[in-house]
């Protein structure tokens, strides 16, 4: 079993306190993260970008292994994963994820490239561990 991890230090009450976000590998070494970075656009990061990194990841590394499957290598694949946070009853959910892809694959067929893409959608591991709904617009270049 992979085990990986990341953290996170918080400072203070929910408007103007601070945070900082790491992961083990240390890409991300003490990233700066508040209320004013999720809610109000300012410079830092914030849960749900990082939740849509790993999501576009996670997408294009199990595209990327599904096209191998056929014998198909991707040149590239461009993924963006958007995380739509809103207001339910008392509080906030992630209520829908939107995956945008565009792949440029040598010698795969729209039909091939769209399967696949669906296949990744629905069995890449973050995929399976949102409890939302995730649509996707998935295009061959």
């Amino acid at each position: 079993m992979i085990k990986k991890a990341g953290s996170a230090k918080w400072r203070g009450d929910l408007k103007s306190g601070k945070g900082t976000v790491s992961t083990e590998s240390t890409a991300l070494k003490d990233q700066p993260y508040g209320f004013n970075t999720r809610f109000e656009d300012q410079p830092g990061t914030n849960p749900e970008e990082l939740i849509g990194a790993a999501h576009a990841s996670c997408f294009s590394m199990a595209l990327s292994m599904i096209l191998g499957d056929s014998d198909l290598v991707p040149d590239e694949i461009s993924t963006t994963s958007k995380v739509y946070l809103d207001k339910e009853n008392d509080g906030f959910a992630v209520q829908k994820v939107h995956l945008t892809v565009a792949a440029k694959v040598p010698n795969a067929s729209e039909d091939a490239f769209l399967a696949a893409a669906q296949t990744a959608k629905d069995n890449c591991p973050i995929s399976k561990l949102l409890s939302c709904e995730i649509t996707m617009d998935a295009r061959l270049v």
